[in-house]
């Protein structure tokens, strides 16, 4: 296929000096090789240390789909079944009202072991991190019980049942970062070596991802980086300015969640291994049917994605789509692969901002298709919902500071708040609707999607993105 490189680096290059984030490295590989490397911007506060492709970011979220391949491949090694009780690990756990032999491994891993979004993660941030004062951060310190550094910790919180279930396990996906922390230290066990070692033995060198580490504070990544390691960046809510820093969040219990720091290049060499079902260069690194109990026929492909083992599955423009974003302080990054040896990611040094455009721009190129072509999976149909009045209401979720959508109808349309910020809420199909900002129906602008769950005539839940939030009576 032919691609137009300097027409993608051109786009790039607009969309960047656009979103004004302090720096970017995007990393684009295909059966050809390296179909596009570069970095855009700056790693320092100064502004002199320019990004690269070799830059160490931290990738978040996007570590889940790591711990999840440490799984899958102790799975058909026999070494853990993904099917068996995580009581098996921590015969302390037990999710309120659910049976210990339904709470799989899998089930964790698929975000659908009945857990509402839940503090600790963020409590862990805030006890064991340098953090700026803010009303974040007062709030986590007052509420959290201890500073949840400890796995027993997260386990004897699940387990008080202090929060409202979603329903029995498998019934509902809504993203748990306990649940990967649960499942780092299944690794530890069933391994016999620490998931770090795990992970570097059997996935980053044998890849060559020279430039990943999986640590807590940064200190391994800063010696593996030879100086090429960001700062990094956030926005003060109230004035705007841009803050720069180098305290990395610190999470203990949930390493294999979020602490995983790597390159745009190392990213997109893990990504084309996965989509070549564990090839790399010619050698088969990682058991085939590893990668299939990742994310192969048992879970279902369709537009809408759908949450396996560390990655949202979906079909886009004719082929598949493996993916996952993730945000910390100073981390805002996505990346996956398509079918056919494709990948791509995009990690950014400025926390609590999107880099989906740039992402879909680095499909576009992929695939042929114009550079600026948006890939949302709900479209706003121009119809209305035949039951808008069941929809409204206070719903709530409290995984950091308490997060509401309030929806209303007004003036014969669906309205909500969400995060303090008005949205119109466009209906696409079945209960799902796309939310946007008053007026503005810029598909690339889209706020979040919103899929409502009806029990006896009224919404009793709503999915925002990835998380479930409860009504409020």
């Amino acid at each position: 296929m032919k691609r137009d490189k300097v027409e993608f680096e051109n786009f790039l290059h607009k969309l960047f000096e656009e979103k004004k984030y302090p720096g970017v490295a995007v990393s684009v590989r295909g059966p050809e090789g390296v179909l596009f490397e570069q970095g855009f911007g700056y790693r320092s506060a100064d502004g002199k240390l320019p990004v690269d492709q070799d830059t160490i970011f931290g990738v978040a979220s996007m570590s889940k789909s790591m711990t999840a391949l440490a799984c899958a491949i102790l799975h058909t090694e026999k070494k853990l079944d993904l099917d068996e009780p995580i009581s098996r690990y921590f015969p302390e756990l037990h999710i309120p009202g659910a049976p210990d032999e339904c709470v799989t491994l899998r089930i964790i891993a698929m975000h659908r072991a009945g857990l509402p979004p839940l503090p600790p993660l963020e409590w862990s941030i805030a006890m064991n991190s340098i953090e700026r004062d803010s009303a974040w951060y007062r709030h986590m310190c007052k509420t959290a019980p201890n500073k949840m550094d400890r796995i027993e910790q997260i386990v004897e919180y699940i387990s008080e049942g202090k929060y409202k279930t979603l329903g029995a396990p498998g019934e509902y996906m809504s993203y748990s970062n306990d649940g990967y922390a649960l499942l780092s230290y299944v690794v530890d066990q069933a391994a016999g070596v620490s998931l770090e070692q795990f992970l570097k033995d059997r996935i980053f060198t044998p890849l060559g991802m020279t430039r990943t580490v999986l640590d807590l504070d940064a200190g391994e990544a800063r010696k593996t980086a030879g100086g090429n390691l960001t700062s990094l960046f956030e926005r003060d809510e109230e004035t705007g300015e841009l803050i720069c820093d180098d305290n990395w969040s610190v999470l203990p219990p949930f390493r294999g969640c979020a602490c995983v720091k790597s390159s745009a290049s190392d990213m997109t060499k893990y990504y084309k291994m996965l989509s070549d079902r564990g090839m790399w260069e010619g050698r088969q690194v990682i058991p085939e049917e590893a990668v299939e109990e990742m994310i192969g026929a048992l879970y279902p492909l369709s537009d809408q994605p759908y949450y396996c083992l560390g990655l949202e599955k979906s079909r886009m423009s004719g082929t598949v789509l493996c993916d996952h974003t993730g945000g910390l302080h100073g981390v805002s990054s996505r990346g996956g692969f398509l079918s056919g040896g494709y990948s791509a990611a995009v990690l950014c040094n400025q926390g609590d901002v999107s880099v989906t455009h740039f992402v879909w721009a680095c499909w576009n190129y992929i695939l042929g298709l114009p550079l600026d072509t948006p890939h949302n999976w709900a479209v706003p149909s121009g119809k209305t919902f035949s039951m808008e009045e069941a929809l409204c209401g206070d719903f709530l979720a409290e995984e950091g500071l308490p997060s509401h959508l309030i929806v209303r109808r007004q003036d014969g349309c669906l309205k909500g708040n969400y995060y303090g910020q008005d949205i119109d809420l466009l209906y696409c199909k079945g209960t799902v609707f796309s939310g946007y900002a008053p007026g503005d129906r810029d598909p690339h602008h889209e706020i979040s999607t919103f899929e409502f769950y009806l029990r006896d005539g009224k919404a009793w839940a709503v999915r925002c993105g990835n998380r479930m939030y409860q009504r409020v009576e």
